[in-house]
C-alpha cells in the first residue's frame, strides 16, 4: 500500500506529480492512500519514473476543479479516473459512469462556489501609507487560492487580502502570498475584522508563503466586485442558507417532472440566505447559469448585480431563483439559443418554486419578466400594466412585477438601454422600500 501525503488541501502540483509517478509505476488505485499533511508527516517516497502517459485536456480541466472540492475522497476519485483513462477508457464519454458523475458534480459545485466568492466578497478599506483592501469570506469549498490568483490578475494594481476561517490570501501588487486563517468567532463583525487585522497584519504577512498556481488559468466570465468599491452593507455578513431548502436543492438535482432535464447540464436551484425578505424570480437559467449551477451569473445577472448595487440592495441578503430550473434551448452550431418555457413546463416546475416560497415566507416576491409573472399570478401578464406596484395574491403573498434584466440587453440603442436601466433601478428602490 502506497501512502501519498499532499502539502495542503489544494496541492495540485503535488497531486499531479504523485499521479504521474504512480501511474508509470503501475500502482492501481486500490493500492494508494491519499492524505493531507497535518504536521511534519511524510508519505512514501515516490521515484521519478521514466516514460510518459497522456490524458485529455478535458480530464485535466475537470480534475483541476474537482480537487478544490471539500470532499475527502476526491484525490482517490481523480486518480482512479486518470488510471482508467491511461488504460484506454474514454471515461468522459461515459455519462452514466458513477466516477464521472461524482467528479463532474464536484467540479460543478466548485465552479459555483468560485463564482459566488468572486461576486459576493466585500472589502474594507484599510488606511495606511499604502492603500489596502481587506475582505472576508467563508467558502464552502477550497476555492481561495485559485480565486485569489484570478482576482489578482484582474485587479493587479490593487493591494488586497481575503481572510477565511482556513486561510488568507494577500496580494501586494507583485506577489501573491498565503497565510493561516482566522476563526469566525474572532471576527464577528466589521469592527472585529478591522481590529484583528490591525493586531496581526505585520506578523501574518511576514510569515505568509508564496503561492504557486494550483490550476490552469481560466477566463473570468463574470465581473467580480472590485476591491476599491465602497462596501455595500457589512463585509462580514453571516449567510446561512435554509437547511430544508438545501435538502430540496439536492432532491431537485434529479428532477424528472418535465423533459427539460434531458438536454440541460444540471438543475439550477435558487440561492440566498434563510429568512430573506424578498425573493427574485426570473424565467429560467441561461447558458452560463446551466454550466456554473448558479442563478443570474451571466450577462443578465451582471446587469442585475450592478442595478442592485446602485439601488442599495445587497445581493447577499436576498433570495434569487427562476420559475423553471432547467435551461431550455435550441442547439445552433456550437451555440445554445434560449427558448421560452411553455405552460406545461412552468406548471411542472411550480412545485419547486412553491417549496422555496413556503420555506422562505418572503415579505415580497418579485417576478422579473412574463414567465415569472405568469408563474406567480397564474395568468398571462402585460408587464407594462402590472409593473412597479405591490399585488396582493389570494394565498396572502405579495407580488411585484418588473422587467427581466435580459430585456435591457435586447434593446436596440444606447439611449433606450440607459432609460430602461434607470427604470429598473427605480423598481429596485421601490422594492427596498417595501421590504424595509
Amino acid at each position: 500500500m502506497r501512502r501519498v501525503v499532499l502539502a495542503n488541501e489544494t496541492d495540485w502540483d503535488g497531486w499531479r506529480k504523485a499521479t504521474r509517478s504512480l501511474v508509470l509505476a503501475g500502482v492501481p488505485p486500490e493500492a494508494v492512500r491519499w492524505a493531507v499533511r497535518s504536521h511534519d508527516e511524510d508519505g512514501d517516497p515516490l521515484r521519478e519514473e521514466q516514460g510518459s502517459f497522456g490524458v485529455s485536456k478535458a480530464l485535466v480541466s475537470l480534475a483541476s476543479l474537482a480537487i478544490q472540492a471539500r470532499e475527502p475522497s476526491r484525490f482517490e476519485l481523480l486518480y482512479r479516473l486518470v488510471w482508467r483513462a491511461n488504460a484506454g477508457e474514454r471515461v468522459l464519454e461515459l455519462d452514466e459512469d458513477e466516477d464521472v458523475r461524482r467528479a463532474r458534480g464536484l467540479a460543478f459545485a466548485v465552479r459555483a462556489e468560485a463564482h459566488r466568492m468572486r461576486t459576493q466578497v466585500r472589502y474594507l478599506s484599510i488606511e495606511g501609507a499604502d492603500p489596502h483592501f481587506l475582505g472576508w469570506y467563508e467558502p464552502a469549498h477550497f476555492v481561495l487560492e485559485a480565486n485569489a490568483q484570478l482576482i489578482a490578475q484582474r485587479f493587479s494594481h490593487l493591494a488586497f487580502s481575503i481572510m477565511t476561517p482556513e486561510g488568507g490570501a494577500h496580494w501586494d501588487g507583485s506577489e501573491l502570498r498565503f497565510s493561516p486563517g482566522v476563526a469566525r468567532d474572532v471576527v464577528r463583525d466589521d469592527a472585529g475584522l478591522r481590529s484583528w487585522w490591525g493586531k496581526h497584519r505585520t506578523g501574518l504577512l511576514r510569515h505568509a508563503r508564496v503561492g504557486t498556481a494550483i490550476a490552469p488559468a481560466e477566463e473570468l466570465d463574470e465581473e467580480p466586485r472590485p476591491p476599491d468599491l465602497p462596501p455595500l452593507g457589512p463585509v462580514v455578513l453571516p449567510l446561512k442558507p435554509d437547511d430544508p431548502l438545501q435538502a430540496a436543492m439536492h432532491e431537485a438535482s434529479d428532477c424528472r417532472r418535465c423533459h427539460l432535464w434531458q438536454p440541460a447540464t444540471q438543475t439550477v436551484f435558487g440561492e440566498g440566505p434563510a429568512h430573506a425578505k424578498v425573493i427574485f424570480i426570473g424565467e429560467q437559467p441561461g447558458d452560463q447559469e446551466d454550466v456554473i449551477g448558479r442563478p443570474f451569473v451571466g450577462p443578465a445577472g451582471q446587469i442585475m448585480d450592478r442595478a442592485m448595487e446602485e439601488a442599495g440592495l445587497d445581493r447577499r441578503t436576498v433570495y434569487i431563483t427562476n420559475a423553471v430550473k432547467h435551461f431550455k434551448f435550441e442547439p445552433r452550431g456550437k451555440r445554445r439559443i434560449h427558448k421560452t418555457p411553455e405552460t406545461p413546463e412552468i406548471r411542472a416546475c411550480r412545485f419547486w418554486l412553491d417549496v422555496e416560497l413556503v420555506r422562505l415566507q418572503p415579505k415580497l416576491a418579485v417576478a422579473m419578466g412574463g414567465t415569472a409573472a405568469r408563474a406567480m399570478l397564474g395568468r398571462a401578464v402585460t408587464i407594462t400594466r402590472e409593473r412597479g406596484r405591490p399585488i396582493e395574491l389570494a394565498d396572502g403573498q405579495t407580488a411585484f412585477v418588473t422587467v427581466h434584466p435580459s430585456f435591457l440587453l435586447r434593446l436596440p440603442d444606447e439611449e433606450a438601454k440607459a432609460r430602461e436601466y434607470r427604470a429598473f433601478v427605480a423598481d429596485l428602490r421601490k422594492i427596498l422600500e417595501l421590504i424595509a
